[in-house]
């Protein structure tokens, strides 16, 4: 029993999704695809308008990751990074990375209109902006590097709002939608054109040979020439250490309905803690979504006082709003801020992964597709490189992974010397965290009705202690971002395996 009561995306209780079976059997297909959001779907999609024959696998249900916790934005902006992508890859690397999320946003345009697709698709220029002296000295930076790489642009000295402004940079004619709503219309196209869609089916392993084949949780197989791993992170690593080259961050949105003027756009502070806005519809109406408050997961305190910031900036600075909706995502983030595209190592070059989008993947996801598709089409691909997974950049890699390993050394000492205050008795109801129980160590939740799951709260991945989130009722690590629910199940990798289950007189 899965008892994990997190908070649901406005997205996901607006839209109607359609069912997919469990695979049932081992059978052989073209390409294996795994994970339900819009990497995968999309990557199913453009094979399957080649005629592919593509099984998509998804451990849980179809959107039910990265995807439904979006703010869904579909942009080329994203934050103050062509500054820093000019210094690490230079003018035709920062640029090649433009144009294809530009590339992105374009097809999802002309689809959508193409194919009628209800799905809220609106047309709004994108703002980064800047409320102090040091964030004002970055986003003239960014414009700098919008002028060398001839991005186009627009600039202002106020906001639409009553947030102080330093200076905002607009990026014109991106766009925003309904992620869940566009990719449900998608799936069903799928589907159509004779692709396989499977839920509740969780792969675990990957085996090569001849054909490649990727093997269930049931037992059940696929054989295949081609395996893309969807996952946020990757669900099978083959020995490419992606744990010590991705840095998962947790942020937060809250949501509800809009009473005022909308003044249009996308808005993104560079200050941190950074504040995120943006309008949508909302039951007929007009809502607006804050996001922000983001830090690494596992070591940032409880949803609601995140929630609660968010909520209190906008009733300060905006107005006011009857928040409805709080949710919060997870996103990973790579070494060089680019993410990885391309073969998983360069030992198994028909194991395809996407990730590392940095919260930005409705854009990122869908040029991930593109790069993928067209790797299994033989299309050749000039930015491939780029974003090809086994590269390495020394400025800024080497430093940013001495920064994760070092933070991550200072996680497994400070949890291994932790020691719960409160003995399991004690614990009360709907509540959770580290106890004491016949002298040592363990984590327990104590449900409404008294029942206690009790777990070995440390992380199947590499050993750190994870920590009790009382907002989300599950059990994070500060180390690499795994997160398990109350009964020890994978929520979020890297981890695999559930969390030792502990039998108390409690939990029987």
């Amino acid at each position: 029993m899965n008892t994990n009561h997190e908070r649901e995306a406005y997205w996901r209780d607006s839209a109607e999704v359609p069912d997919f079976p469990v695979l049932n059997e081992s059978r052989q297909t073209d390409v294996v695809v795994v994970g339900g959001g819009i990497t995968g779907l999309t990557t199913a999609y453009l094979l399957c308008q080649k005629g592919l024959r593509v099984t998509l696998v998804e451990a849980s249900e179809l959107l039910s990751g990265t995807t439904r916790y979006t703010t869904a934005k579909i942009t080329s902006q994203h934050g103050a990074i062509y500054d820093e992508l000019l210094q690490h890859f230079g003018r035709e690397g920062a640029r090649q990375f433009f144009d294809q999320n530009q590339q992105a946003l374009h097809w999802m345009r002309q689809i959508v209109k193409q194919k009628n697709w209800d799905c809220d698709f609106e047309d709004h220029d994108s703002w980064i902006y800047a409320t102090s002296n040091e964030s004002l000295k970055q986003l003239l930076k960014e414009q700098k590097a919008y002028e060398e790489l001839d991005i186009p642009f627009r600039t202002a000295s106020t906001l639409p709002f009553d947030i102080p402004c330093k200076g905002a940079l607009i990026m014109p004619d991106q766009a925003q939608f309904h992620p869940i709503r566009y990719l449900a219309h998608m799936a069903k196209e799928i589907v159509a054109m004779g692709g396989q869609i499977h839920e509740q089916t969780k792969a675990v392993d990957i085996k090569e040979g001849d054909d490649l084949q990727v093997t269930m949780e049931s037992g059940h197989a696929l054989s295949c020439q081609h395996v893309v791993i969807a996952t946020s992170y990757p669900f099978w690593d083959g020995a490419g250490l992606y744990f010590a080259r991705l840095e998962v961050e947790r942020s937060y949105i809250v949501s509800g309905k809009w009473e005022g003027e909308d003044p249009g756009g996308m808005y993104l502070s560079l200050d941190s803690p950074s504040r995120s806005i943006r309008f949508y519809q909302h039951d007929g109406s007009r809502g607006i979504m804050i996001g922000g408050d983001g830090h690494k997961s596992g070591q940032g305190g409880q949803h609601e006082q995140h929630a609660q910031n968010l909520k209190e900036f906008t009733h300060a600075q905006i107005g006011p709003v009857d928040f409805t909706y709080e949710w919060s995502a997870q996103d990973n983030i790579t070494l060089d801020k680019l993410p990885y595209i391309g073969p998983l190592t360069n030992r198994h070059p028909r194991v395809l992964v996407a990730t590392g989008y940095r919260k930005w993947g409705m854009t990122q996801g869908t040029m991930a597709a593109h790069i993928l598709s067209e790797r299994i089409l033989g299309v050749p691909n000039p930015s491939a490189d780029l974003y090809d997974p086994n590269r390495f950049k020394a400025d800024p890699s080497v430093k940013q992974a001495a920064t994760l390993n070092t933070d991550t050394a200072v996680q497994f000492v400070k949890g291994k010397l932790e020691s719960p205050s409160i003995d399991l008795n004690q614990l009360g109801e709907g509540k959770g965290g580290a106890v004491k129980w016949n002298g040592k160590t363990i984590g327990a939740y104590r449900d409404e009705h008294g029942k206690v799951y009790a777990v070995d709260p440390t992380c199947t991945h590499l050993g750190c202690e994870c920590k009790w989130n009382d907002s989300e009722n599950s059990w994070d690590c500060p180390c690499h971002g795994s997160r398990f629910a109350v009964d020890g199940e994978v929520l979020n990798g890297p981890a695999l395996k559930p969390l030792k289950v502990i039998k108390t007189d409690e939990s029987n």
